[in-house]
């Protein structure tokens, strides 16, 4: 008999496809405290037959107590939250671009425009400071978007799905930082290099390893560009920059 904190989760989890709803799910059972049988839907036609089976036209399900739940919306709605409408107004893109900017303009204020001690340097600098910037506004003006694409290829963000909401803000926090120049070093170059080095590998491991064809994340939820070369060459910047800069200050 199945025990009362148990919950059997039903995924896809395919080489080139893992459901985003469904590692929510996971995240979200076990944060309520229950234990998630977690089976994986490998192939479409696993899939197909799992929805004519029970029913239904969507994956994941979730069952408790020998009760099925739902989707993702239902399992949010049962733990007491509202599922958010993708229609519903919003001025976060507005607050997360003009808030941005101010971050920016303050930073350059202080540092001059001057990071770096030469000039190649200091415009190598300025260019991955600010695209470090840019890159966290488009991730900002739509969280949710960029979460779920994200959480299907970040090593970090598919076992902890805050880590997705959080690594927006991390990243403006660093080109902000960066901006200001070597003097905020040791705060942000080794949090550059923690979120790089975790990036790059991401994206190794999801495309070059695994060859998977999935979105990059790296310009917000909305975009079609494909997670590759440009994808490892952000993270790569990132690690370099952070490297360059405690050599700088140290």
């Amino acid at each position: 008999m199945q025990r009362d904190n148990t919950a059997i989760l039903y995924r896809m989890v395919m080489d080139k496809h893992i459901c985003p709803y469904g590692i929510k799910s996971k995240y979200l059972l076990e944060k309520q405290g229950y234990t998630v049988e977690d089976n994986h839907l490998t192939t479409r036609a696993e899939t197909d037959a799992f929805k004519q089976k029970y029913n239904v036209k969507t994956t994941p399900q979730t069952f408790i107590d020998g009760k099925r739940i739902g989707g993702y919306d239902d399992l949010v709605r049962l733990v007491g939250n509202e599922a958010k409408d993708k229609n519903a107004t919003t001025y976060a893109p507005v607050v997360a671009i003009f808030a941005t900017t101010f971050l920016m303009a303050l930073a350059s204020h202080f540092s001059g425009f001057t990071i770096m001690p030469s000039i190649i340097g200091n415009i190598i600098g300025l260019f991955v400071a600010f695209s470090m910037c840019v890159l966290a506004v488009q991730k900002l003006q739509d969280l949710d978007g960029f979460s779920m694409q994200f959480i299907t290829y970040d090593v970090l963000a598919m076992r902890w799905v805050p880590y997705s909401y959080i690594y927006p803000f991390i990243e403006l926090f660093v080109g902000v930082g960066m901006l200001v120049g070597v003097a905020l070093a040791p705060l942000t170059a080794p949090i550059a290099l923690v979120i790089g080095s975790i990036g790059a590998l991401s994206v190794i491991n999801a495309v070059y390893i695994k060859g998977r064809d999935i979105k990059c994340a790296c310009v917000g939820g909305g975009s079609n560009v494909p997670l590759g070369s440009i994808s490892l060459v952000e993270n790569l910047m990132m690690v370099g920059m952070a490297l360059w800069m405690m050599m700088a200050y140290f």
